[in-house]
């Protein structure tokens, strides 16, 4: 077995048994290569060589096939990560939006660069900064993720608030989702293993649901000849809209965008204020 260096905790009987329970959890045992790679950096901070070897033991595949799943997702990490990876998304819109200068005054600030994590200071936690391709968050635009939960709309400044307060281990809560764990906490969490936060704090804001309310207005649906009837498709609308408007009042938001309902089959060219008309 390869030898880890020094701090680097090896993969233990108890985390070989929960790759096995990972494992357990498909048909094909070699499905759950995804999650165990998860478990592997929640317990060693990146994916080790001992980590690629007890997941190809337990699913009886070659080390070059683990590598080969390990090496081309950029979720997986060969180097090790900090207490927190902090993603700017720059990415086209977030860029032009102000992504491009958040990753820039970070790396300033953090004195790193791409994929690179600070340098460690007793009484300080560990920030590795990367910037990613896209957050999926665009009408959050700019938008930061901390260990993989959302800060949204964010700018230079408060992005260098956001570090400031993870490195010296203040509370920090995501925009749309549950106070910011550790990066170790949150692969162990990506590897099937709940830690109880998944309801903790809004999941949706108003943007997000904008679209699905303007269906709700309009009864529109799925166009004909998808499965389930119209009576189904109709009610499955309606229920969407009662969720979006429940959301919406449980965030304790006010003056939803208001939009007039127009007559279902109505199209629009363009969208107000581009310069074209609806038609």
């Amino acid at each position: 077995m390869t030898q880890q260096s020094t701090g680097t905790p090896p993969i233990s009987a108890e985390v070989r048994a929960e790759l096995v329970e990972i494992g357990a959890r498909y048909p094909q045992a070699r499905s759950g290569l995804l999650p165990m790679l998860h478990l592997v950096q929640s317990v060693q901070g990146r994916v080790t060589a001992e980590g690629i070897e007890a997941c190809a033991e337990v699913l009886g595949l070659s080390t070059a096939e683990v590598s080969g799943v390990a090496t081309f997702y950029t979720m997986y990490k060969r180097r090790p990560v900090g207490d927190y990876h902090v993603g700017v998304c720059t990415n086209t819109l977030c860029a032009v939006m102000g992504g491009d200068e958040i990753f820039e005054r970070l790396k300033d600030h953090l004195d790193v660069g791409n994929d690179e994590t600070t340098e460690h200071v007793d009484g300080l936690k560990d920030i590795t900064l990367e910037h990613v391709e896209c957050n999926a968050a665009c009408d959050y635009a700019p938008v930061v993720m901390v260990n993989w939960e959302f800060m949204d709309h964010q700018t230079p400044e408060s992005a260098v608030q956001l570090v400031d307060d993870l490195r010296q281990g203040n509370e920090v809560r995501s925009t749309r989702g549950p106070r910011i764990c550790t990066f170790r906490q949150a692969e162990r969490v990506l590897a099937g293993f709940p830690d109880g936060l998944a309801d903790e704090g809004p999941s949706a804001g108003i943007p997000s649901l904008n679209g699905l309310q303007l269906a709700q207005l309009n009864g529109w649906g799925p166009p004909p000849g998808r499965a389930g009837s119209d009576a189904d498709r109709a009610e499955a609308v309606a229920d969407q809209g009662r969720a979006a408007a429940q959301a919406t009042a449980e965030d304790g938001q006010e003056g939803a965008v208001a939009t007039e309902a127009s007559p279902a089959g109505t199209k629009h060219e363009d969208a107000p204020g581009t310069g074209g008309e609806a038609k």
